[in-house]
């Protein structure tokens, strides 16, 4: 496919409450202006693609661009460019976003690039963060669920050697249950709880560590199970590094050290994310670099 003549595009982070627009130098993955905004009052398809627009332009300011490349979450159908979630954002469903940006930013279609979100998080550790220089890595998302990226030279994968059904690891059966029920934040507040009778969120219980035992003993454990995870799910596909991001890992150091020794002669790093929340959109450029190239 040829490559546009532009050396930006306009990358995006489609959440479920929010949405995210950075303008992305192709060269370096740098973002060199960002914009977002709040869907809370988009009750309609074309209000939402009214929203993209504005805030690419926004992020854009006048720059000449190549296209746009959006991370979004799933369920979706990348190729087509249609969503087909039915348990958030459902006036999207089944609808042409790509026909509807083409027409308001007046670029071709095929300019247009969706990939999956927690995908995008780990292409821009790749491209531009913690995973740099990796052959093969993989990454996960730790918060509310588990989102998970393989990556060989450079481009994500959903199968081959080691890399588990369709590259997702929050519905693995494990140890009773799913990877998901072991390392995600309800599992986190649900262990606090056991221990307490109490709900706390899991920022809280991060802060309040120090001095809290049960909260210091429930992220010890946490580690436990995600060096577990990395070990007996992680491991088969041989990366040569592993990268932890999402909400969990801002509390990376109370559960860490924990997690390298359960892996401890794996031959493969943990790491954390080095972009925080502007990964997916880093990470969407890379894709956009990766299928244009």
């Amino acid at each position: 496919m040829t490559a546009p003549d532009s050396q930006h595009l306009i990358t995006f982070d489609v959440g479920g409450s929010h949405i995210s627009a950075g303008l992305c130098r192709l060269s370096d993955l740098a973002l060199i202006h960002t914009a977002s905004g709040s869907t809370a009052e988009v009750t309609s398809f074309d209000a939402f693609a009214d929203l993209l627009h504005s805030l690419g332009t926004q992020a854009a300011a006048g720059t000449p661009l190549a296209g746009a490349s959006l991370a979004v979450p799933g369920p979706f159908d990348h190729e087509a460019g249609h969503s087909l979630m039915e348990h958030k954002l459902r006036y999207l469903y089944k609808k042409d976003l790509r026909a509807a940006l083409a027409t308001r930013f007046n670029f071709q279609p095929a300019h247009i690039l969706f990939l999956n979100d927690a995908a995008a998080y780990v292409l821009g550790e790749v491209g531009a963060g913690s995973l740099k220089g990796t052959t093969r890595s993989a990454g996960l998302t730790l918060g509310t669920g588990v989102g998970c990226a393989f990556v060989v030279d450079g481009h994500h994968v959903t199968s081959g050697p080691g890399v588990p059904p369709g590259g997702e690891i929050w519905d693995y059966p494990y140890q009773g249950g799913t990877v998901e029920d072991l390392i995600s934040t309800r599992a986190i507040k649900a262990a606090y709880a056991a221990r307490t009778g109490q709900e706390r969120e899991v920022a809280e219980l991060a802060a309040s560590a120090a001095t809290d035992p049960d909260a210091r003993i429930v992220f010890e454990g946490f580690g436990t199970d995600l060096g577990r995870v990395l070990r007996d799910v992680i491991a088969p596909f041989h990366p040569d590094r592993v990268m932890i991001g999402g909400g969990i890992a801002r509390s990376a150091n109370l559960f860490l050290p924990i997690t390298e020794r359960e892996i401890s002669g794996l031959n493969f790093a943990v790491v954390t994310a080095a972009l925080g929340d502007q990964a997916p959109l880093a990470g969407a450029g890379h894709f956009w670099r990766e299928t244009f190239v």
